[in-house]
C-alpha cells in the first residue's frame, strides 16, 4: 500500500445548522484553511499566510505564483493560511467555520477516488499535501448559465477536506443516472459525472415558474452533493426585499409615516 502523501488528522464537526469543524493535529502536522476561516486555534499552533496549497514543497516561486494566479481566477484569495503545531507535543486543535451559516462536508478523497470538482467558494480547509486546482467547464452552456460560470475548484489528493454548503446537505450517488438540480445548488461531484445546462421546461415554465431559465443536469454514476439554501439565493431574496439597509418598521406604511415625521 502506497504511502498517504497528505496529512493524516482526525476532526469532530459540532453543531446543527451553524457548523464548524475542530481539527486534531499531532505534532508537525499541518492544516491549510481559507483566509478568514479560522475560528480558535489551541495553544502550540502556529499559522502563515502562503502563496499556494503546500502540496508540492520543492516547487518554486514561478510554481507558488502560478498556483495563486488559479486561485484569483477562481474568485478566490491569493495566499491560504496553514495552521501547524510547531510547540506542543500532544495533540491539540484548531477550528475552523464558514463566514455563513450552513454545513460542513467531510470527505476522504482516498476514498472516492482521489478528487472531486468543487463550487469555487465552497473549500473551507484540508489537511497538507491537497492540491487545489481549477476546473475549466468544458461546455459553453454550462459555463454561461451554470451560475457558477466556466471555472469550478478541482481538489484532489489522498487526504481529509472539508467543504461548506448554505442550509442542509444532501448526497446523491448516481448509478448511470441523471438529476436536475438548481444551477446554485450544486456543491461539489466527482469529476466522471457530466455537468450541462438545459432549459427549465416550456417557455411559460421559464417565465412565470420561479425556478430560473435554466436546471443544471449531472450524469453518469458517481456522488454528488447538493446545498438547499445557496448564499447567492439568500443574497438576492434579501436584494430584492426593498428594504436593505432601513430600519425596523421602515417598510411598512406606519413605519413610512413616522420616518416622514422623524426627518420634518
Amino acid at each position: 500500500m502506497p504511502a498517504q502523501n497528505s496529512h493524516e488528522v482526525d476532526y469532530e464537526v459540532f453543531g446543527d445548522d451553524l457548523q464548524y469543524v475542530e481539527i486534531e493535529l499531532d505534532p508537525g502536522e499541518t492544516v491549510v484553511g481559507e483566509g478568514g476561516t479560522m475560528m480558535f486555534l489551541e495553544d502550540g499552533i502556529t499559522f502563515e499566510a502562503k502563496m499556494g496549497d503546500g502540496s508540492n514543497p520543492d516547487e518554486g516561486m514561478w510554481g507558488k505564483l502560478k498556483s495563486a494566479g488559479k486561485r484569483a481566477i477562481t474568485g478566490e484569495s491569493l495566499f491560504l493560511t496553514h495552521f501547524t503545531n510547531t510547540g506542543n507535543p500532544g495533540k491539540v486543535r484548531a477550528g475552523f467555520a464558514a463566514p455563513y451559516p450552513g454545513k460542513i462536508i467531510p470527505i476522504d478523497l482516498d476514498e472516492i477516488g482521489g478528487e472531486i470538482i468543487v463550487q469555487k467558494d465552497g473549500f473551507l480547509c484540508a489537511a497538507l499535501g491537497t492540491k487545489l486546482d481549477i476546473a475549466f467547464q468544458q461546455r459553453i452552456g454550462a459555463g454561461f448559465f451554470g451560475g457558477e460560470g466556466f471555472i469550478l475548484q478541482r481538489v484532489t489528493g489522498d487526504g481529509k477536506v472539508f467543504l461548506h454548503a448554505g442550509g442542509s446537505i444532501k448526497s446523491i450517488y448516481l448509478e448511470n443516472q441523471t438529476v436536475k438540480v438548481d444551477t446554485g445548488c450544486l456543491v461539489a461531484m466527482q469529476p466522471q459525472l457530466q455537468y450541462n445546462i438545459e432549459r427549465a421546461g416550456n417557455l411559460k415554465s421559464m417565465v412565470f415558474g420561479g425556478e430560473g431559465l435554466f436546471l443544471a443536469t449531472v450524469s453518469g454514476t458517481g456522488w454528488v452533493w447538493l446545498q438547499s439554501l445557496p448564499f447567492s439565493r439568500v443574497a438576492d431574496r434579501v436584494l430584492s426585499s426593498g428594504n436593505f439597509g432601513k430600519s425596523d418598521g421602515e417598510g411598512s406604511l406606519l413605519g413610512g409615516v413616522s420616518t416622514i415625521f422623524e426627518r420634518s
